[in-house]
């Protein structure tokens, strides 16, 4: 045992120096170094896509369809345009006689009646014209105090010349003489009566011009704007100058900017309402009742103004206001709606067929008959029950477009995305 012993203990010492680790070289090392360290981030970025995978990826693939309930309640199809209020009438009041502005006895925002004093023009001059008009027609008048003594005088001379012509007591040229003189005597008179007419118009006129010192509301309203200062003259040779301007803004006008491809949906007496930026849930209805023929085009887009009036009784609604109009083409109260994408629309646009979710959790599909749409809803008439379930996209798990549209009423979870 021993002489065999000794014959192994060789060839062992030979195994373990074979078996022991040989020196490197320094070159070696940082070179198989690199090369883990370029390997490593291989080895982390793909253990992460694979985790990534494993755990989104699989969510996302089984991912349920979104789905909800049909609602009752209101929908209506309207066409929408932007809008400004105005008052349903305003008038610019102008001076139509020159002087100074003498008074001014309204402000901006103070509510008049028709008829009521608000501006005095100087009357100075306007009544000096009327005493010289009254002066020029008295003197008229005595005028033809004379002028008529005349023809009585004349008409008396050719009473006795006729008498004695026919006496044979004077020539006849003294007759035509008499005749001619009681002719030119009556034309006198016309003549002067005439220029009596024309003073007595003339004085008319300049006291009417008297009256227009005077200016008064034409009409019941709110003094909107004021154009002229006390102190100003006005000259109105050439134009009327505006003084103040009053509208009615008991009832207001809003006009709607509608483009030309909406146009021909509005029809006269058609229902509308508009909302105001400051109470986006109070609604204020009208009837429209003109569109204008002539549009306005604002870059390059053809713009028809479509207008409807509104009571304003409490003075709400005030002038430029910017409002939101809505001209209702059709709708419909407490009927059953379901989302747009949730129906597959036939030819006819009356009917189609939507996916409902049954009580074993199976899929099929329904034909529908719809009514009433717009684009974010549409009205079931028939087929669709409340408590269905309706399927308004595909999941990407069921092999559908993968389409992502939610609506508030969903009760679907979205697969949150791969983090590669």
């Amino acid at each position: 045992m021993a002489d065999a012993t000794r014959k192994i203990a060789p060839a062992v010492e030979e195994l373990d120096a074979a078996a022991a680790p040989q020196p490197v070289p320094a070159r070696s090392r940082r070179r198989r170094m690199r090369k883990r360290w370029l390997i490593l981030p291989v080895v982390v970025l793909g253990a992460a896509a694979w985790y990534g995978w494993s755990v989104y990826g699989k969510q996302e693939a089984a991912a349920a369809a979104v789905t909800e309930m049909p609602l009752r309640g209101d929908i209506e199809n309207s066409v929408t345009a932007s809008g400004l209020l105005s008052p349903i009438k305003d008038v610019d009041v102008g001076a139509q006689v020159s002087g100074q502005l003498k008074s001014l006895k309204v402000e901006i925002g103070d509510s008049v009646k028709e008829g009521q004093l608000i501006a005095e023009i100087d009357s100075a001059s306007i009544e000096t014209q009327i005493e010289i008009a009254e002066a020029e027609l008295a003197n008229l008048e005595a005028q033809m105090i004379d002028k008529s003594a005349q023809v009585v005088l004349a008409s008396a001379n050719l009473t006795r010349q006729r008498a004695l012509v026919a006496g044979n007591s004077a020539a006849q040229s003294a007759l035509d003489e008499a005749v001619a003189a009681l002719a030119a005597a009556e034309a006198n008179v016309d003549s002067l009566k005439a220029q009596v007419r024309k003073q007595e118009a003339t004085l008319k006129d300049t006291r009417i011009s008297l009256g227009y010192t005077k200016i008064y509301a034409p009409l019941t309203g709110t003094i909107i704007d004021t154009s002229a200062k006390e102190g100003q003259t006005l000259n109105s040779n050439q134009t009327a100058p505006t003084i103040v301007t009053i509208g009615n803004l008991s009832t207001m006008t809003v006009e709607a900017q509608v483009s030309e491809a909406d146009v021909g949906k509005l029809k006269l007496g058609m229902n509308a309402y508009f909302t105001l930026l400051g109470q986006p849930g109070k609604r204020y209805p009208g009837t429209l009742r003109q569109i204008k023929p002539t549009p306005a085009t604002e870059n390059n887009v053809v713009l028809y103004y479509a207008l409807f009036d509104v009571p304003n009784p409490d003075g709400t609604l005030m002038m430029n206001m910017t409002a939101q109009v809505f001209f209702v083409e059709s709708s419909a109260k407490d009927v059953l709606t379901v989302p747009v994408a949730a129906v597959h629309f036939g030819r006819d646009r009356a009917s189609g067929e939507i996916t409902v979710v049954t009580a074993s959790g199976t899929r099929e599909t329904r034909k529908v008959e719809t009514g009433i749409r717009n684009r974010v809803r549409v009205e079931i008439k028939e087929g669709l029950d409340e408590k269905d379930t309706i399927v308004v996209s595909q999941g990407s798990g069921d092999g559908g477009s993968g389409d992502r549209a939610t609506s508030g009423r969903g009760n679907s979870r979205r697969g949150m995305p791969p983090m590669f």
